[in-house]
């Protein structure tokens, strides 16, 4: 399973701050511990710039959306939800996430969860991925709506099902329309 992931921009000035403040006050006492102490800081706040400036050139185009690791896809999707006036917008992906990736408050007001599916093309996502997210939308999240976001395509089974529980399905084609700015293609919509 893939290690729990933690939204970026808190996790990077939160660790940042710990790191910065437990160097300090042990730099002292212990010149190594606080080198590598700083180091942390900085590698942190590295990888954090990286994963906002890969999903900002990926929201114009200039990024190859098959390219971006599984976490930054998730945070590209919430950056597209901030784009379109959802508030609250948090990303929960990762081991124990509970079939849900990105959660949201939608321009209307509704609670809304994204299930983040980066695939290549010809990898259809499948029915069991759209019975996860009809099993915990509501009741684990407290969701309104729900919808899986892929680059690839859905399955045949996983349309029926979707379908005849609510949930929508952005493909790799609406996924373009969103990410081009047609609001309509978007997952509450």
């Amino acid at each position: 399973m893939a290690p729990r992931k933690h939204r970026i921009n808190g996790w990077a000035a939160t660790a940042t701050a710990v790191l910065f403040l437990t160097g300090l006050r042990s730099a002292f006492d212990h010149p190594a511990l606080a080198a590598l102490v700083l180091a942390a800081a900085v590698a942190a706040t590295v990888v954090a710039r990286r994963i906002r400036r890969k999903a900002r050139a990926a929201r114009r185009g200039a990024v190859n959306l098959h390219q971006l690791e599984p976490v930054e896809f998730e945070h590209f999707l919430a950056d597209l939800c901030r784009r379109d006036g959802c508030r609250g917008v948090r990303v929960v992906g990762g081991a124990g996430d509970l079939a849900a990736d990105v959660l949201y408050t939608d321009p209307r007001g509704r609670r809304g969860l994204i299930q983040a599916k980066r695939y290549q093309r010809g990898n259809g996502v499948g029915n069991e991925h759209v019975q996860m997210v009809n099993g915990t939308y509501r009741d684990a999240h407290g969701c309104a709506h729900a919808s899986i976001v892929t680059t690839s395509h859905f399955t045949p089974a996983a349309k029926q099902f979707a379908s005849r529980v609510g949930i929508a399905l952005v493909d790799e084609s609406r996924l373009n329309a969103w990410i081009g700015g047609r609001r309509a293609a978007a997952p509450w919509n």
